[in-house]
């Protein structure tokens, strides 16, 4: 005698039916278990505004830090100030930004994969990011000469000028992605991010860069100001564009919240 029948599983429900069972804005069809891939249902949302949370608390922690380094220095260094002693504070700053940078990312491990590595791995992966970033200031320093830089004169000036600009750009990206050119070049292309921490690493680089360029355009004026000495403006123009990018990324993504699709690769 046969035993009992079992139930058998339905068959997978087409795109209209998913659509019909599980509306997403936009009419996409997605189901229950890929919510959170495609960025709908409350759980997804709960996440994203959780991530956000948390982008939004490191960035103040970055952009209160740059504050610091104007700050803090004159309590220990007799005279110190960002213009009268510009070099110092550059190097000041520069140290400041990617210790917190590195401790940040040791701690909320935004895009950490889950495989573990050896310590070989670790040691050579840690070795090729800072001739990365080396390589990536002395990348800085040339296209800054051939933006009309002084290549001689101010050459102490100019190397940490790019120090900090690859500080605020390269260093965040070593971070984040790793030595890994293709996730770069993933990254700032169009529609390239995956997370809300790529989209910040992509507002807050590019506030960067066109901060020191804005920086540029006083320079040539006759205004016989302290801070129109090179690269005086340009670094503070970066400066300035790093920490209005680590405002405008969390309240950009946070505003466009329900148009973001991150869709894994």
């Amino acid at each position: 005698m046969a035993g009992p029948r079992r139930h058998q599983p339905p068959l997978p429900a087409s795109a209209p039916e998913l659509t019909r069972r599980f509306p997403l804005p936009g009419g996409r069809a997605c189901a229950p278990r890929r919510w959170r891939r495609c960025g709908g249902g409350a759980v997804g949302n709960a996440m994203r505004e959780a991530g956000i949370g948390r982008l939004l608390a490191a960035n103040l922690l970055r952009g209160f830090s740059v504050i610091l380094t104007a700050v803090v220095p004159a309590f220990f260094w007799e005279g110190f100030t960002v213009l009268g002693t510009h070099l110092t504070w550059l190097c000041v700053c520069s140290v400041s930004v990617s210790t917190l940078n590195i401790i940040l990312h040791l701690v909320l491990k935004p895009n950490q994969s889950s495989k573990r590595s050896s310590f070989a791995h670790k040691i050579s992966r840690f070795l090729k990011c800072c001739m990365y970033f080396f390589m990536s200031c002395i990348l800085f320093h040339a296209i800054i000469v051939l933006y009309g830089a002084p290549l001689i004169e101010s050459v102490t000036e100019t190397f940490l000028f790019a120090v900090l600009l690859s500080t605020f750009t390269t260093l965040q990206c070593l971070c984040m992605l790793g030595p890994n050119i293709q996730a770069w070049i993933r990254v700032f292309s169009k529609n390239g991010a995956t997370s809300i921490w790529e989209s910040s690493l992509q507002i807050t680089t590019i506030c960067s860069i066109l901060g020191a360029w804005f920086g540029a355009f006083p320079i040539p004026l006759d205004w016989d100001r302290p801070w129109q000495v090179w690269p005086i403006s340009c670094s503070l123009g970066a400066t300035f564009g790093y920490v209005a990018g680590l405002v405008i990324a969390p309240l950009w993504i946070h505003w466009n919240r329900k148009q973001l699709t991150y869709k894994s690769r």
